[in-house]
């Protein structure tokens, strides 16, 4: 309900030149002047002293709305007077400001001394002359001819007189709003209008007229205020159309109709809605504890960044670190991309010695089993012809085959002197050099050990030596953590380590047996130190430093490995396969504890593994097959030529089935039982003649096989690939148990149990009724 305004009521003068226009009344017939001027009657009563003078602001429509709003009130009788009366005084009031606004200012002294009903006959007699008010043809035509202008042109020419503005009623809105001039037609004032002497002369006589009307006024001015209040209030409940009255009808109050029925109450529906309104209070109580302890994390975490900001260091200590760190890193970066060359230089050299060597021990053993195998044919021939001429052998032939036996007397030698008595023919890794060569590998190992010392000779420890730098990374960790982790500093540090890291490495030959462990590496030590380190500064569970060093491994270490297995590892060599095995099976433990997946470095190592062993079974693998005449004789020379290329062959599948553990028992399978025990040691042994020797070489290989391979209880059965082998065994019973070698037959059978050919042991058991043997099954 709008408040009840104030009984004073004061005009309020015009200082803006927006006040030339009137308001046109509305067009409604018979309406009363309050509805002709809505927002005078939105803002309070009516004054009821006079015709209303509304603002110029509402006929320039175009112009800014609040500029120059100005309300101004004329006295009145209190029976207001017809709307066509109150506009033409309105009309009056505007031509005379407009008239006075022309007049010059020496008139207006003239007019002071004159009397004020004769500066009245003169204004009107003046303005009569000079307003001359357009009819409505006139205006269209003018509205058409600007049309036809904007149409033609696209411009409105400059040279154009206006007319005064109009002030005359408008039969519609339209018409209102076409016939306004524009914006660029107004006359915009910067300074206020002087007034003239009859405007001076209203101002001294109203107040005192006020005064004295005010008072009888007031009441009959606040009725009509609250009667417009009223119809505004009915028109808005009832329509548009009702008929406001004075008439008592319309303040009645509507009574409660007890006649309508209400629906039924049921407290079931009263006791679900209001847990349905509890539900939802609940729910958004909830949201509010949440929002409430979402805000107080925020201020916990606020108050933490605060403090933490405050015992911060100060930046320019910070800055002054992280610059020193960013000129050490560029510092150590240029002295390994100066160093790289020398260290790629004195590595390949020393691949190169290496690899050379091995090629040499390669290439020896070919020539010599190429030699031998001629000459032994030569005289298998000469033999078949029964003649007794001399073999004739050339000079280079005979050289190599005493070479051969001069470096077998002198391992008879040096085994006598050890006390191995059992040794086999065959079985020795024949890597033997000459004094000459010896003295030249060991020459050019000297010098590359000496290119290698130099390399850093010339650089401080600080960017050389691996500790020295991982502490000034551990510095940086320990006093600035969050950049250190931001910064990803793991994974540069194993790219900076790998050149030192290869320094060290040069002089490391992991196939020999005394070459130095990864645990004992100066580089690994500094590695574990700054992890360790790491964890308890950090303690951080998913730490980036803890894969420092499986990144090491796996970059530099493994690929160094790998070229040994590729070119320099020889598989018959039984003393290099064994310490390559030995560091493999902690280098892969090692990257397996620290790197959970499987590298691809490590299937790299394992592949070229297995790579090498299929190419010595291709190329090393010769046993020789001899009519049993010749080989029945054990110190003919093509019986021990046979027996040293099969035990050269039983050795390589000792070293095949050495990778168990590290290579998969289906690929050792392959390659140990389906490329050289099926197709080299069998057809060997098939060729033999039955006896302690080939119950020996049956039971020496089967100590060899893995006896993971045979922990499965149930098993009655031998895997599929030792089942030419269990036939030979068989086979080989039968025979010894009808020749005078009948007592080997209880060796066999520990052999055929041992590869779990349980059923064919029963069965021989039962057919040859050897009791005696049938506790070595039940043993099992």
């Amino acid at each position: 309900m709008a408040h009840r305004p104030k009984r004073t009521f004061r005009q309020r003068r015009a200082h803006s030149s927006d006040s030339d226009g009137a308001e046109e009344p509305s067009s409604e017939p018979g309406a009363p002047e309050e509805q002709a001027a809505p927002g005078l009657t939105e803002e309070g009563p009516p004054s009821g002293r006079g015709r209303v003078e509304v603002t110029a602001g509402r006929v320039r429509g175009r112009g800014p709305r609040g500029r120059g709003r100005v309300w101004a009130s004329s006295r009145r009788a209190a029976g207001a007077a017809p709307r066509a009366e109150g506009g033409s005084e309105s009309r009056v009031v505007d031509l005379s400001t407009d008239e006075e606004r022309e007049t010059p200012h020496s008139s207006e002294s003239k007019d002071d001394q004159g009397s004020s009903s004769n500066n009245s006959s003169s204004l009107e007699e003046e303005f009569s002359s000079i307003v001359n008010i357009p009819d409505s043809a006139f205006i269209q035509a003018a509205r058409r001819k600007r049309e036809l202008a904007r149409a033609q042109d696209d411009y409105i020419s400059l040279d154009v007189k206006h007319t005064s503005t109009i002030t005359g009623m408008k039969k519609n809105s339209d018409e209102d709003s076409e016939s306004e001039p524009d914006d660029h037609e107004k006359r915009i004032p910067f300074t206020p209008k002087p007034q003239t002497l009859k405007q001076r002369m209203a101002e001294e006589t109203t107040p005192r007229n006020e005064e004295t009307s005010e008072e009888g006024q007031e009441d009959e001015n606040q009725d009509i205020w609250e009667q417009q209040q009223m119809r505004k209030a009915v028109k808005i409940t009832e329509g548009p159309g009702l008929d406001l009255s004075y008439s008592s009808e319309l303040q009645t109050v509507k009574k409660f109709d007890t006649s309508i029925s209400l629906p039924p109450v049921n407290l079931e529906i009263i006791k679900k809605q209001l847990n349905t309104r509890l539900t939802l209070l609940q729910d958004t109580h909830r949201s509010h504890l949440r929002e409430y302890e979402k805000y107080i994390q925020d201020v916990k975490s606020s108050k933490s960044t605060i403090q933490n900001l405050e015992n911060s260091s100060n930046p320019a200590l910070n800055f002054k670190f992280y610059k020193s760190m960013k000129i050490y890193v560029e510092n150590l970066i240029d002295c390994l991309n100066e160093k790289i060359i020398s260290i790629q230089e004195t590595e390949s050299s020393m691949h190169a010695l290496l690899l050379k060597q091995a090629m040499t021990f390669v290439k020896r053993r070919q020539d010599e089993l190429k030699h031998e195998s001629t000459y032994l044919q030569q005289l298998s021939r000469r033999a078949e012809t029964s003649t007794n001429e001399s073999l004739a052998i050339d000079e280079k032939t005979q050289w190599i085959l005493e070479e051969i036996e001069s470096r077998r007397s002198r391992r008879r030698q040096a085994r006598a002197l050890s006390g191995n008595c059992d040794h086999q023919e065959g079985t020795s890794s024949d890597d033997e050099l000459s004094s000459a060569d010896m003295n030249d590998f060991q020459k050019t190992q000297g010098d590359i050990l000496q290119d290698h010392k130099k390399i850093f000779e010339d650089v401080h420890d600080d960017f050389c030596n691996i500790q020295h730098i991982l502490l000034k990374f551990q510095q940086w960790r320990e006093k600035y953590p969050d950049s250190y982790y931001e910064a990803f500093i793991s994974l540069w540090i194993p790219k900076l380590l790998n050149p030192l890291i290869r320094v060290q490495l040069i002089d490391w030959n992991p196939l020999k047996f005394d070459a130095i462990g990864l645990k004992q590496m100066p580089w690994f030590t500094s590695i574990e130190e700054f992890m360790a380190s790491s964890m308890e500064d950090s303690k951080k569970e998913d730490s980036s430093d803890k894969k420092i060093l499986s990144t090491v491994i796996n970059k530099t270490l493994i690929p160094r490995l790998t070229d040994f297995v590729e070119f320099i590892w020889d598989p018959l060599s039984t003393s290099q396969t064994t310490s390559l095995i030995t560091h493999c099976r902690v280098i892969l433990e090692e990257l397996s504890t620290c790197a959970n997946e499987v590298s691809k470095g490590k299937q790299d190592l394992l592949k070229s593994v297995v790579v090498r062993m299929k190419k010595a079974i291709e190329d090393d693998v010769f046993i020789p097959l001899y009519p049993k005449r010749t080989v029945e004789n054990k110190t003919s020379p093509h019986s021990k030529f046979q027996e040293r290329q099969f035990w050269s062959g039983v050795k390589l599948f000792h070293n095949i089935l050495l990778w168990n553990g590290l290579l998969p028992d289906d690929t050792l399978q392959e390659l140990g039982l389906g490329k050289l025990l099926n197709r080299y040691l069998i057809i060997a042994l098939l060729n033999a003649i039955p006896g302690p020797d080939v119950v020996k070489k049956c039971d020496q290989i089967a100590a060899y096989l893995p006896e993971k391979w045979f922990q499965n209880s149930a098993m009655r059965t031998s895997i599929p690939q030792l089942e030419n082998f269990i036939q030979f065994l068989l086979q080989c019973a039968h025979k010894l148990s009808r020749s005078e070698f009948r007592d080997e037959v209880k060796e066999i059978i520990p052999i055929l149990v041992k590869i779990k050919a349980l059923n064919q042991a029963e069965s021989f058991i039962e057919e040859y009724h050897l009791d005696h043997l049938k506790s070595v099954i039940k043993e099992v």
